[in-house]
């Protein structure tokens, strides 16, 4: 897409005022995760910093030994709330966007490979991608999750095997429309190789749909974290997300101290609602069928 094709869809995405305040949401969210350690009020997993004569004050709590200000309480371990919430976001974000990369180049590549190469290959491929696809992606991250054990990479790897098959499909229908027009015969018969044809004149057409699809996949990716966490089969302890936080107050809900998985739920909630509202705006821009 050149200068003037980006100058005309930011004007069509900018006459959604919904989807522009989402848009500058997450970009709020994303640069407030990645600025954590600098402004948040304290770093909640440093046990030195922590008061166990603080733990689950109510919101707008001032300690009387360090004086600290938790506008959004502390947790059952004398947290600041905010400052865990900002920490959980970065972690979130990050494992979200991790995932959702390389689902989205996994997926993009078999699907667009599968459609060059045709034949028994494409069957094959197509046939497990199919396979998979029929299974809740929910269901396999939890199956995976147990066996590959906790941490950050065992959980990237779930994430990306749960998701790369919806990157597939939709990257061999596009690349399937795209093999038979005039632009990739002329590829063809000069003696490029495959995987040049392949990068350089099929996937870049393809993209617009993979694009809608990476945003909602992004979104998927960081509620599967949150739900893998809160069940306890994501991250450790020691690196705790969203979702870990709102496990860590699920037991305290009945007893009136509701800010402490409150808080971070509706963190999780709007970011993934604000991600979904860009994906839709863009979809709606790409594909010429809903355009209003």
């Amino acid at each position: 897409m050149n200068e003037t094709g980006l100058s005309r869809f930011w004007a069509d995405f900018a006459q959604n005022r919904v989807a522009v305040v989402a848009l500058a949401v997450v970009a709020l969210v994303m640069a407030t995760a990645l600025a954590a350690p600098l402004i948040a009020p304290q770093n909640p997993y440093d046990l030195a910093t922590l008061q166990l004569s603080d733990a689950r004050r109510p919101p707008g709590h001032v300690s009387a030994l360090t004086g600290l200000h938790y506008w959004l309480g502390t947790d059952a371990q004398g947290r600041d709330l905010l400052s865990a919430i900002l920490y959980g976001l970065r972690i979130s974000v990050m494992i979200g966007a991790a995932a959702g990369a390389i689902a989205f180049a996994l997926g993009a590549t078999l699907g667009a490979f599968a459609a060059y190469v045709g034949g028994r290959t494409e069957a094959l491929l197509m046939r497990v991608i199919d396979l998979q696809l029929s299974f809740p992606a929910i269901l396999l991250a939890l199956v995976l999750a147990a066996v590959l054990g906790q941490g950050k990479a065992q959980l990237v790897t779930a994430l990306v095997t749960a998701q790369y098959a919806y990157f597939a499909r939709t990257a061999h229908g596009a690349a399937k429309a795209e093999r038979n027009k005039e632009y990739v015969e002329a590829a063809l018969s000069t003696p490029l190789p495959a995987w040049r044809v392949v990068f350089r004149h099929i996937l870049p057409n393809a993209m617009p749909p993979l694009i809608v699809v990476a945003t909602v996949q992004i979104a998927n990716a960081i509620a599967l974290e949150a739900t893998l966490s809160f069940l306890g089969l994501g991250l450790p302890v020691s690196e705790p997300s969203l979702g870990m936080l709102i496990a860590n107050g699920f037991q305290y809900m009945l007893s009136g101290r509701y800010w402490i998985s409150i808080y971070p739920g509706v963190a999780l909630i709007v970011l993934i609602v604000a991600i979904n509202i860009v994906g839709d705006q863009i979809r709606d821009q790409l594909n010429p069928r809903l355009q209003r």
